[in-house]
């Protein structure tokens, strides 16, 4: 069943007719500009209620339907431009008649962008620890530190990869106050067992070298550059030198002595920023923070080389000099 009955739709096409006839009269008196005056208006609205109603009356007679979804109300149409009225009332009755603009179709929801992707995982490399910028962690800049705040601070060290083979950590041993350091590269195999510096073979020889120079062991302090042991006793690398290097020279900030013998080219050009090889460098004075500093062969090389003992010991005997001791026998 239609919505419209035949008396209705010709009820309207009277109306719409009336409503042309109008129209072309005023076109016709008055160019193309196209007027619909109030009283027409009016009519015409009242004729759209009427059908309106009519239609109405007739849905109430149709058997019920399923309740559709409700749908949005829609925006008014805006008002018809004469240009737009004046094509309607060309087109023939029952055609359908543009009056308004269409209603462009909601447009459809835009896509939610792609979330990013995870950033990847970097791999937690650990950076190499910073140049010793002259004052130790935990001390105050220009304050002479003691041997305890220095261990204190070293704690149980894991600022580089030697610590996961150590056994212990072989930080120095000696006279706190010393005038004299000796200075080695690292710990051996025995150092690592005992926890004291130079005790193995090599330490043997260093006993009877500061004997002879008129010393014993507990008047001088004897360190290295790091202070745990290189696996299989190799060279320490670069990282780990720079991991221990602000301990050492906390360590001889606050024995602050008169001379420091470099035993080998690792304590010598660590101390000394340079890359001269040991073997020119040796027996020539050097100055370390204001302190004289005598380069020489190492007691662990000097063991594998004799015929350098007696440059080494020459080396010595100018460290004597300097505190005004005279030579005994040779080492």
């Amino acid at each position: 069943m239609n919505d419209d009955t035949p008396d209705s739709m010709q009820e309207l096409a009277d109306v719409l007719q009336d409503v042309r006839r109008h129209l072309l009269w005023q076109e016709e008196s008055a160019g193309r500009s196209i007027l619909v005056d109030a009283k027409v208006a009016a009519e015409l609205q009242q004729q759209r209620a009427a059908a309106s109603s009519v239609r109405t009356m007739i849905a109430r007679t149709k058997a019920p339907e399923p309740a559709a979804a409700p749908t949005p109300p829609r925006p008014p149409p805006e008002s018809p431009s004469r240009d737009t009225l004046h094509a309607a009332m060309k087109q023939p009755l029952g055609a359908p008649r543009p009056l308004a603009a269409a209603t462009p179709p909601p447009a459809a929801p835009r896509a939610a962008p792609a979330p990013a992707p995870a950033p990847a995982m970097l791999l937690d490399v650990p950076k190499s620890a910073p140049r010793y910028n002259g004052a130790l962690p935990g001390v105050v800049e220009g304050e002479r530190p003691t041997l305890d705040q220095v261990r204190r601070e070293l704690g149980d060290c894991r600022r580089c990869k030697l610590c996961s083979g150590r056994k212990n950590i072989v930080f120095g041993s000696g006279n706190p106050r010393a005038d004299l350091v000796f200075v080695g590269e690292g710990p051996g195999e025995n150092e690592d067992l005992q926890g004291v510096p130079f005790v193995g073979a090599a330490g043997d020889l260093l006993t009877k070298m500061i004997g002879a120079m008129g010393f014993t062991r507990n008047d001088v302090y004897i360190a290295n550059v790091v202070k745990c042991r290189p696996p299989g006793n190799r060279n320490p690398e670069p990282d780990e030198i720079a991991a221990c290097e602000p301990f050492l020279r906390s360590q001889l900030l606050a024995i602050q002595p008169k001379v420091i013998v470099a035993l080998g080219k690792f304590a010598a050009q660590t101390l000394l920023r340079d890359t001269t090889p040991i073997t020119r460098m040796r027996g020539q004075w050097r100055e370390y923070e204001g302190i004289q500093l005598m380069p020489t062969f190492h007691p662990a090389y000097l063991l594998r080389n004799s015929a350098e003992k007696r440059n080494a010991w020459a080396d010595l005997q100018q460290v004597m000099k300097l505190f005004g001791k005279h030579p005994g026998s040779s080492a």
